[in-house]
């Protein structure tokens, strides 16, 4: 009787803990993947069956899994007496504690930055934009699921270049800039607030609030790590 064969993911898995070893002297290479998959014995086929693009691929679990470490230690968390501000400051420094090894990280940002691969880069911190948000409960059903996710995804991918260069004890310096990033984030949310709530500015956000309404964020199967909406069906004018 033949063994099963194990899952691509586990197999990924496999790899990617064997390639972290190499990757701060290799980067996310080629040269990376192929001592991953000498050192933990996966058979190539079945290693490039897993990862068809490679180290690519693997840079890309590595993020992942990341971002599953955040959304475990949130779970066990109680954020029941936090401002919602400290809420996510406590996921993004979750995210960055989730690392091991800043080398990796800043081998990944110079991946990303490539053009082949920029277009993943992004997803990959729009995804962990949307973990947060959606670990911390977020109902958002118009534009606002955008906006929140865009302006995290802002914060975070700073937070995270501030980060690879901070020396200082327990990145202290790195979560003071987290701070006031963060506070400038809910800067503007307080003047958007304010805008509405004005006599003399209310009736000239009648439309683009109500255009704002339309706009629906992802569904189904889209709606983990996609970025396309869709536009209310019903877009009636209401009088």
């Amino acid at each position: 009787m033949t063994d099963t064969p194990r899952g691509m993911d586990s197999i990924t898995q496999e790899l990617l803990d064997a390639a972290l070893i190499h990757v701060p002297f290799d980067g996310w290479s080629e040269a990376a993947f192929r001592a991953a998959v000498a050192d933990s014995g996966v058979d190539p086929a079945l290693a490039r069956a897993a990862c068809p693009r490679g180290a690519a691929d693997l840079a890309v679990a590595f993020h992942l899994r990341g971002d599953d470490e955040m959304v475990r230690r949130l779970a066990e968390t109680d954020l029941s007496e936090m401002r919602f501000r400290d809420r996510v400051a406590l996921a993004v420094r979750y995210r960055l504690d989730a690392v091991d090894d800043k080398e990796a990280v800043r081998r990944g940002a110079t991946l990303f930055a490539l053009p082949l691969y920029a277009a993943e880069g992004s997803r990959l911190v729009w995804g962990t934009a949307d973990r947060i948000w959606t670990a911390l409960g977020d109902s958002s059903e118009d534009v606002n699921w955008y906006t929140k996710r865009a302006s995290l995804a802002a914060v975070y991918g700073a937070t995270v270049l501030y980060w690879l260069g901070d020396e200082s004890p327990d990145h202290a310096e790195t979560s003071a800039f987290l701070d006031r990033r963060i506070g400038d984030v809910m800067q503007v949310e307080k003047v958007k607030a304010q805008v509405n709530k004005s006599p003399l500015l209310k009736p000239f956000m009648l439309g683009p609030n109500w255009l704002a309404r339309q706009i629906r964020p992802p569904q189904g199967p889209k709606r983990k790590g996609g970025l396309p909406g869709a536009l209310n069906a019903r877009m009636t004018v209401r009088t």
